[in-house]
């Protein structure tokens, strides 16, 4: 009887042993990179290490508002700190732990909800569960940019400014 406990105590023991800075803390936050609630701060790994989360919606059906995911997160840095940043890409595999896990989950559905109301008040909000895996990320398809929608070459643009302080027209 003395040994059944003895084992999950000894792993209790070790783990309290672990200095705060040499394990993960898995604190969560809004992290915002342009707007309110557009990111999410998770501390995944020890000193303050872990992702930052770009939250982005999908407005694409008229009326609707979902989470659209992005599966390459940013790298958070000095997350347990004052001033928490992002720089360059985490993995995958470390994504994927953070959205295993259900605190992880309930804070994205309360930033990409609130995301939501912010850029589409009048949409009905959909919930839709974050990628786990690798066969389950799709890839998102944007609208290809067309020639109408490209500037005109710098010296073409330079010749239209010229003849409008000569008060002429543009050839």
């Amino acid at each position: 009887m003395r040994w059944r406990w003895g084992a999950p105590l000894a792993l209790v023991l070790l783990t309290a042993c672990v200095p705060a800075h040499r394990r993960a803390s898995w604190a969560i936050y809004p992290l915002q990179r342009a707007q309110p609630h557009d990111g999410l701060a998770i501390v995944s790994q020890p000193d303050g290490y872990g992702l930052h989360l770009w939250l982005e919606t999908d407005t694409t059906q008229p009326g609707l508002c979902r989470p659209r995911w992005l599966a390459d997160p940013a790298r958070l840095f000095n997350g347990n700190g004052s001033a928490p940043f992002s720089s360059g890409l985490a993995t995958r595999a470390e994504l994927f732990e953070a959205v295993a896990r259900q605190d992880v989950r309930r804070a994205l559905r309360r930033e990409l909800q609130a995301l939501c109301t912010a850029r589409a008040p009048k949409a009905r909000w959909q919930w839709s569960e974050p990628p786990r895996n690798a066969a389950e990320i799709r890839v998102q398809t944007f609208p290809l940019v067309e020639e109408q929608d490209l500037l005109p070459p710098a010296s073409e643009v330079r010749q239209r400014e010229e003849a409008l302080l000569r008060g002429s027209q543009a050839p």
